[in-house]
């Protein structure tokens, strides 16, 4: 297939979209790291958390997720969509996530009067910035649209797979007529800091809930991270910090609790959660093999072998369509190779630089062009 995007392609199609942290880098970092493996290939979290599971080193295990906690998920746990307006920075990336849903609801409102006007949202993101950003969209009164996160409950909220099928329709006065209002389906397939377990249910709160780690129990970890982050260390180069086995089980039985899923084997440590991965899992997958389904992923690496394996499995649907947004040529062609077999997947760069999430939106996701 050709390296291109038409909006043409996907009007008419089920729609699907699979979103990684590069869409809220600039908010958020990456799991991506500095430091470099001894024959100077890139890390992440990932790699150096399977390392050390593979070393049984735990001590540096503990250390490193106590450094991903503090860089990756407190500023989730800590996140206020108001703050953002004094930093141009992080502005841009909210700014960026309305372009995005409403490119989504142009399209939707394009779909024949018959077609189910929904796409679904699949992030492996814990933030929410989709939530706060279509709460924004949808106070000023212009787009009506329904986004659907799978909860049901007023003052209480609960999760549950079954609520993303059902859709919203909107009648007249006198029932003359009936539209259904264009819908995006959430779904949170990593989990996300707005979730708690609550007996056998996740209860999801974009208030947030007190989850964080006590640190004032963690010694001092900034020798390590300043390690992590250096270009020119490698893997040999980083030292211990000490810790106690208080401190090493006090940290994990906090850990382990969060609503998120652990990026050394791609797994919840609660039952509860786990289960519901799957099931979104599933889902995704019901999806893909729909005849006539488009797939669109940004800033998402396949690290996630559950997921690579899906899509690769979909594939072998010949009406299935997937746009894999590239970051540059390099990660094309990892990316490439990963789905070396398949002829129904075009991969999307961008046309003078890298592909970030602005110019996804201005390059790639536009509705400029067609309107011309």
């Amino acid at each position: 297939m050709s390296e291109k995007f038409s909006f043409s392609d996907v009007y008419d199609k089920n729609l699907n979209f699979l979103i990684g942290s590069g869409a809220s880098f600039g908010l958020f970092p990456t799991l991506q790291l500095k430091i470099k493996g001894q024959d100077g290939s890139a890390q992440t979290i990932e790699t150096l958390a399977t390392k050390f599971d593979k070393d049984k080193d735990e001590k540096k295990r503990t250390l490193l997720f106590m450094h991903y906690y503090k860089t990756c998920i407190e500023p989730v746990l800590e996140f206020d969509l108001e703050a953002t307006s004094a930093d141009a920075g992080k502005k841009a990336v909210i700014n960026n996530y309305e372009k995005f849903i409403k490119t989504i609801l142009s399209i939707l409102k394009k779909k024949k009067s018959n077609d189910l006007k929904i796409c679904n949202m699949f992030t492996t993101n814990y933030d929410g910035c989709f939530a706060h950003v279509a709460d924004e969209i949808i106070k000023t009164g212009v787009e009506e649209f329904v986004l659907n996160d799978g909860t049901r409950g007023f003052f209480r909220r609960h999760l549950s797979a079954k609520n993303y099928n059902s859709h919203v329709r909107q009648s007249g006065v006198f029932d003359k007529f009936s539209t259904q209002v264009p819908q995006i389906n959430l779904i949170h397939i990593h989990g996300s800091a707005y979730w708690k377990k609550e007996d056998d249910n996740i209860l999801v709160d974009y208030r947030g809930f007190n989850q964080k780690i006590d640190m004032s129990l963690v010694p001092d970890i900034s020798s390590f991270s300043a390690v992590l982050n250096d270009e020119s260390k490698k893997i040999s180069d980083i030292q211990d910090v000490d810790l106690t086995d208080k401190q090493i089980s006090d940290f994990w039985e906090k850990y382990n609790s969060l609503p998120i899923v652990n990026p050394t084997k791609w797994k919840f440590y609660e039952t509860l959660f786990e289960e519901h991965y799957y099931q979104m899992l599933r889902h995704l997958s019901y999806e893909l093999e729909k005849p006539g389904s488009v797939l669109i992923t940004f800033g998402f690496s396949f690290a996630d072998e559950h997921i690579l394996n899906l899509i690769k499995r979909s594939l072998g649907n010949p009406t299935l369509q997937v746009f894999v947004s590239c970051f540059n040529e390099s990660e094309r062609t990892l990316l490439a190779r990963k789905f070396d077999k398949f002829k129904n997947i075009t991969f999307l760069t961008g046309i003078g630089g890298n592909l970030d999430f602005s110019n996804f939106n201005d390059e790639i996701f536009t509705m400029k062009e067609s309107s011309k």
